[in-house]
C-alpha cells in the first residue's frame, strides 16, 4: 500500500510539474524580481475583530473561539474583487492563511470537520481564490501553520501555544500536517510558495521532512523558514530585513497592526507603506503586505485606496522596485538603493540644502536623471559624489534619482555610507536585541526588551558620525512602565545631561537645544516592570 501511495504521488507530482517551472531556482528567481505581495489573513475570528489564533484563550474563550465558524457567512467575498485589488496595487502573488494556529481550514479539507465547508458559507474559499488568482494571472501560495493549538495530538494548546497537552502524539500530527499539506499542493496547483508558521515542537529534522514531503509533490515550489528548517527563505516579520545578498529574504508586514481584521484599526501612511516596499527592494528582500478581511468578506475601503495609490506610484516608479537587486550602498535614513543592468537607482528620503553627497562609486557615472528624464546636477570627486535637486523636483515619498554606469552594477561590493545608526545595550533578551531600536520600526515585535528581573538598564545609540540634532523620540511599548530616566550625548568622553522625565509611553518627543554629538545614551533609572522599547530616533538638523 506504502508503494502504491508513494507512485501515485509521483505521478501526481509530473502532472504538477508541468504546469510550472522547470526547477525550483526559476521559480525563486521569478519570486525575487516580483518583489511585491499580498497576505491575507481572515477566519471567523474576523467576527469578534481579535487577532487570529493568538486570541484563542486569551480574549475570547477557547470554546467560544472554537464555534465561532457556526456564525461565519461572508456573503460579499468574492475571489475575483480581492485578486483585482492587489493586482491595482502593483503586486505580483498571493499567500493566504488556508490553516492559521487555531486550526481552522478555509478549504474542503478531508482531514477535519472544522472547516469553512461546515460553517454557514459553505464554499471553499482556497479553491475560488487560487482559480481567481490563475485568471487574472497573479501567483497564489498559501500559508498553513505548522502548530496547530485546536488539534488535540499537537503538544501546546492555547492560549499563545503556552500550554503543554497532558497526552499528544506529534507523529501522529506530523501524518495529519502532511496530509493536509497534500490536499492543498494536489488540488489547488500550482502553488508559488507554501509559507509555513510557528514551528514550536518541531525541529530542524522534522522541518526538513517537511519540506522533502513537499518537494516530492512539486519539486519547483518555494518554502519560507519556518517549518523548523531553514527552507529556501527568510522571512522578517514586522520589520525590514537587512541587506542580504546570498539568501533571499521576504519582509511581511501589515497594513494596519493587527494581522486579522480589527475595527478602526490604525493605518499606515502611503509614505510608511510606500517605505516600507523600497527598503525591502533595496536590502534585496521582497514584501508580503498584509490585509485583514472584514467578517463580511471585504477588504476595507480605506485599505483598498492605500493599495490603489501604492499601485499608481509603482506604474511610474516600478522599475527601481521589480527585477531589481538591492545595493550597492546599504539602506539608511536618508537614502536607499536599487540596481539592475548598468543602472542604479537612488531613493532619496532626505536632503540637506537640496543636496545628498554619496562615498565614491568604484565606477564611471555616465549620467543622472530623475525618472521623469529631467537632468540632475552632479559633482565628483575622487572619494564622493554629491547630487542636487531643487526644491520644486523633489518627492515627499522618495526622490528618485537614476544613475547610469559604465559597468554591470551587480559587480559593485556594498558600499556603506554611514547612514544608519548602531545600538548596544546593558541587557537584552536573546530575541529582543537593541538593534531593533534602530530598525525603523515601532511594532512591538520588532523590539527590545530586557531580562524579566530588570529594572534598571542603559541603552546607547551610535549615530555612527557627528550629527546636529534637537530632539529624541523614544516609543515604549506596554504602557507606561518606564519611571525615571534621563538623555545624554557624549562630548569630549563625558556623557552630558540633556534631558529627564518621569514618563515615557507610546511616543516621547524629547526636545533641548540643537547640539552635535555622535552618541547617545538613555539612561533607565526605574521601571515598574522589564523595560520594553520599539524604536529610538533622533530630528536631524
Amino acid at each position: 500500500m506504502k508503494n502504491i501511495t508513494l507512485i501515485l504521488l509521483l505521478l501526481l507530482s509530473q502532472v504538477i510539474s508541468a504546469q510550472t517551472f522547470k526547477t525550483k531556482e526559476e521559480r525563486m528567481e521569478w519570486w525575487k524580481q516580483s518583489r511585491f505581495g499580498m497576505f491575507i489573513h481572515w477566519g471567523p475570528v474576523s467576527l469578534k475583530g481579535t487577532e487570529i489564533g493568538w486570541s484563542r484563550g486569551s480574549q475570547i474563550p477557547i470554546e467560544e473561539y472554537d464555534n465561532l465558524y457556526k456564525q461565519f457567512n461572508p456573503q460579499n467575498f468574492d475571489a475575483d474583487l480581492w485578486v483585482s485589488i492587489a493586482k491595482a496595487a502593483g503586486m505580483k502573488y498571493i499567500v493566504l492563511t488556508t490553516k492559521h494556529h487555531d486550526g481552522f481550514c478555509l478549504w474542503n479539507t478531508k482531514q477535519t470537520d472544522h472547516n469553512i465547508m461546515n460553517s454557514p458559507f459553505k464554499r471553499d474559499v482556497v479553491d475560488e481564490l487560487s482559480k481567481a488568482c490563475k485568471k487574472q494571472g497573479i501567483a497564489f501560495g498559501a500559508y498553513y501553520s505548522t502548530c496547530d493549538w485546536y488539534n488535540p495530538d499537537f503538544p501546546l494548546t492555547s492560549p499563545g501555544g503556552s500550554v503543554v497537552r497532558e497526552k499528544s502524539d506529534l507523529e501522529a500530527y506530523t501524518k495529519y500536517l502532511k496530509r493536509e499539506v497534500a490536499e492543498l499542493l494536489l488540488n489547488y496547483s500550482p502553488l508559488a510558495t507554501l509559507w509555513f508558521d510557528v514551528p514550536q515542537r518541531f525541529d530542524s529534522i522534522r522541518g526538513q521532512g517537511i519540506i522533502d514531503f513537499v518537494h516530492i509533490l512539486q519539486p519547483d515550489i518555494i518554502i519560507n523558514s519556518r517549518t523548523g528548517a531553514k527552507g529556501d527563505y527568510d522571512t522578517p516579520e514586522q520589520r525590514v530585513g537587512k541587506l542580504q545578498m546570498d539568501r533571499p529574504w521576504e519582509t511581511c508586514m501589515t497594513i494596519c497592526n493587527q494581522w486579522a481584521w480589527k475595527p478602526n484599526d490604525q493605518l499606515k501612511t502611503l509614505k510608511e507603506c510606500l517605505h516600507t516596499l523600497i527598503l525591502s527592494a533595496a536590502g534585496d528582500g521582497n514584501l508580503l503586505f498584509n490585509v485583514g478581511p472584514t467578517p463580511d468578506g471585504v477588504i476595507e475601503e480605506r485599505q483598498v485606496v492605500r493599495l490603489k495609490q501604492m499601485g499608481d506610484w509603482l506604474k511610474t516608479n516600478g522599475e527601481s522596485i521589480y527585477g531589481t537587486r538591492g545595493g550597492p550602498f546599504l539602506p539608511g535614513r536618508s537614502m536607499a538603493s536599487t540596481r539592475k543592468d548598468n543602472m542604479i537607482y537612488l531613493h532619496v528620503f532626505k536632503l540637506k540644502n537640496n543636496e545628498i553627497t554619496l562615498p565614491a562609486l568604484p565606477v564611471k557615472i555616465i549620467s543622472a536623471e530623475l525618472m521623469s528624464g529631467t537632468k540632475v546636477n552632479l559633482k565628483q570627486s575622487t572619494d564622493k559624489f554629491t547630487l542636487t535637486v531643487p526644491v520644486a523636483l523633489q518627492d515627499s515619498i522618495s526622490t528618485i534619482i537614476k544613475l547610469v554606469i559604465d559597468k554591470p552594477a551587480i559587480d559593485i561590493p556594498i558600499i556603506d555610507p554611514l547612514d544608519d545608526y548602531l545600538a548596544t545595550a546593558s541587557n537584552s533578551k536573546p530575541w529582543n536585541s537593541p538593534s531593533m531600536l534602530v530598525d525603523k520600526s515601532t511594532d512591538h515585535l520588532s523590539a527590545w526588551r530586557t531580562n524579566d528581573d530588570i529594572r534598571q538598564a542603559w541603552v546607547e545609540i551610535d549615530l555612527r558620525k557627528l550629527r546636529k540634532f534637537d530632539q529624541v523620540i523614544i516609543n515604549e511599548i506596554n504602557g507606561e512602565q518606564i519611571k525615571k530616566f534621563t538623555v545624554e550625548y557624549k562630548k569630549d568622553n563625558q556623557w552630558i545631561q540633556i534631558y529627564k522625565g518621569d514618563k515615557i509611553g507610546s511616543k516621547l518627543i524629547c526636545k533641548f537645544k540643537a547640539i552635535k554629538s555622535q552618541y547617545i545614551r538613555l539612561n533607565i533609572l526605574d521601571s515598574s516592570k522589564a523595560p520594553a522599547l520599539s524604536e529610538i530616533d533622533i530630528h536631524e538638523l
